[in-house]
């Protein structure tokens, strides 16, 4: 069993997690995981736990609290004296086999006395074990107060030391993405602004690195009183003359690989345990997901699928595709922690879209799949399982493919991918909103069983408002997470007066179903971007052909076009032939991307779809027909 302290406190045995709800018992065993091994006084527990509002009986309140938390291991199969009473005050026994805080820590340490290279992967490795909020679901303001940002600190330094790997080696539009999210959480720390300057100044991009000195400069000024650093004055000066700073970027996005999984091993009355240290960089752990809940079905056809033996020139292939934010990915890594006992050569992650939602090239994509595969991939070092994320075009994937013949691949994408089933053979997957019960169980899995019991009639109403879409529930889920007082039922109210907008989580950009509908409509043709706005604005109940025709003012023909081209975007749903459905909240995004994109001289009436001429018609001077809707 293991304890999850980088994130929400959970409990996981690496197939389950917890969630462990906002308690008293939650804030004991965080205050005694921060401090494993050691022994915790009952002075400092009972302020971590009840603040400076102590109860009359102190002692035996702790003692009572103990208990409990020594219940709630009991419910989960962990020993009783995980917590042990000492002189003086409480002990909890963890590793880093058991406690995700020493695993961190335990990595950070390796990487200091390995290669550069190696240090890379390791402290990405180690990167990956923190999983949202620190304490979010932990009611102590002395550890929110004193531990968290001591505990942030250390992540702080490790993601600042693989920034700087990834820059001394020019790969900068890597670090970008973590870089723009830590200088908005910490708006004054000097070092990170520091590196988004130079990673925007290295990929051509001048004036959003001087913007970024303006920026960190107005607010030390307002809120400290000070002005930046010699460091940062110098590098402003620096981009201002065009000075040479260094390696340019290679464009060359990130590949995870899986430490390959060792093979079965043979009947032996032995119990052999693996070196600790396989040699070799440390690799990349495919990210978990927590809580993942439902695809009964696909989970059991994937896995057959993706085990059973292949020819070396037709591995098992399996396209989940679906609408944006709808699961494919965390589906993907789900099936893939699954079987990778069966994958001897690993499990590699490739995303084919880069961080702003363009497809990278398959040129790029594929030679940086030869150089992460292990030696002898297929028959030499055994098969490889490919997570081939986010594809766009059948073209992305066949050169991929090819290069890992005799593996196996499990592609996510929102369009259907036809012509690569065509060509390569394999399974399509379509994947839609879950069922009641299955967005029901992602609420438990996530808030805990608890808190989600308390109120079993405002969680399903959440579960309704959130129209069992995985990303939108995850999102209001962490929200409850960090509003221990705010119930299920509130939050489904203030949600559904403001779909899908408050949908977003203010800390991570890519926790937001409003920016994850605006990239999927924005990788639309202009034309179909717009048919599909209106149609989800104007629209009720089943969208038919004719119905569409209506809409658009357009040939019943070209609108059944309209219509089939974006159910193989992943943007509708087909109910029965000839009938489809668009999400609810992929409509309340089109309402609010038509209502502000109507101009004020036509209040309530969108731009209308240019027609072609009727029959007799004389073409109006100037007029075009888009090709899409031709």
């Amino acid at each position: 069993m293991l304890f999850q302290l980088l994130g929400p406190l959970s409990i996981t045995d690496g197939r389950d997690l917890v969630v462990l709800p906002p308690s008293k018992p939650t804030a004991l065993l965080a205050a005694l995981l921060i401090r494993p091994g050691r022994v915790v006084s009952t002075d400092h527990l009972q302020e971590a736990v009840w603040g400076e509002e102590q109860p009359a009986t102190a002692k035996a309140a702790l003692q009572s609290c103990v208990l409990r938390l020594r219940r709630i291991f009991a419910k989960y199969g962990i020993e009783d004296q995980a917590v042990v009473a000492v002189a003086g005050g409480y002990r909890i026994h963890a590793d880093a086999e058991t406690l995700d805080l020493l695993h961190f820590r335990q990595l950070v340490g390796r990487a200091a006395a390995a290669g550069e290279d190696s240090e890379l992967y390791t402290l990405r490795a180690a990167l990956a074990l923190w999983q949202g909020p620190l304490l979010a679901n932990v009611p102590s303001g002395l550890l929110h107060r004193d531990e968290v940002p001591r505990l942030a600190e250390e992540r702080l330094r490790v993601l600042e030391r693989v920034c700087d790997i990834e820059l001394e080696h020019g790969r900068c539009r890597e670090t970008l993405v973590d870089l723009w999210e830590v200088t908005r959480v910490y708006p004054a720390h000097e070092r990170f602004s520091e590196q988004l300057m130079l990673a925007l100044y290295r990929t051509g991009r001048q004036t959003e690195a001087l913007s970024e000195y303006r920026r960190i400069k107005a607010y030390l000024r307002e809120e400290l009183g000070v002005d930046p650093r010699p460091g940062l004055q110098r590098l402003e000066l620096a981009i201002l003359r065009g000075d040479d700073l260094g390696t340019p970027d290679t464009g060359h996005a990130p590949v995870s690989l899986v430490a390959p999984a060792p093979p079965p091993a043979e009947p032996t009355s032995a119990h052999v345990l693996p070196p600790e240290d396989g040699g070799g960089p440390a690799a990349a752990p495919l990210p978990a997901v927590p809580g993942f809940t439902g695809r009964r079905s696909q989970v059991e056809e994937l896995v057959p699928l993706l085990t059973s033996a292949a020819a070396p020139e037709r591995a098992p292939v399996a396209v989940l595709s679906g609408a944006p934010g709808i699961g494919k990915t965390a589906l993907a890594l789900h099936v893939a922690h699954l079987v990778s006992g069966h994958f001897p050569g690993g499990c590699l992650l490739l995303p084919l879209t880069s961080p702003d939602g363009t497809p990278r090239p398959t040129e790029e994509a594929a030679a940086e799949l030869r150089d992460a595969l292990p030696p002898g991939s297929g028959a030499g070092r055994g098969r490889t399982l490919l997570i081939l994320d986010d594809a766009v075009h059948p073209d992305q994937v066949r050169p991929l493919l090819t290069a890992n013949a005799g593996g196996a691949a499990i592609v996510t994408s929102r369009m259907g991918l036809a012509a690569l089933v065509a060509t390569h053979g394999g399974t399509v997957h379509r994947l839609g909103a879950l069922g009641p019960e299955e967005s029901y169980a992602l609420l438990t899995a996530v808030l805990g069983r608890e808190r989600v019991a308390a109120e079993p009639a405002g969680a399903r109403l959440l579960t309704e408002v959130c129209g069992h879409h995985p990303l939108a529930l995850r999102i209001a889920a962490a929200r409850l997470l960090t509003r221990p007082l705010l119930k299920p039922a509130d939050c489904a109210h203030w949600l559904r007066h403001g779909l899908p907008g408050r949908l977003s989580l203010a800390d991570d950009p890519r926790m937001s179903v409003p920016l994850t509908l605006d990239e999927a409509v924005g990788r639309l043709p202009p034309v179909l971007a717009e048919a599909h706005l209106r149609l989800g604005a104007a629209a009720r109940g089943p969208l038919t052909a004719e119905l569409a025709a209506t809409v658009l003012d357009v040939p019943w023909e070209t609108a059944e076009d309209v219509l089939e081209r974006l159910l193989d975007a992943g943007l509708l749903e087909e109910e029965h032939p000839g009938a489809f459905r668009m999400h609810e909240l992929l409509r309340a995004h089109a309402r609010r991307a038509t209502v502000s994109s109507v101009p004020a001289s036509a209040p309530g009436r969108a731009r209308a779809l240019p027609r072609p001429p009727r029959r007799g018609e004389t073409p109006q001077a100037g007029s075009t027909r888009p090709t899409a809707l031709r």
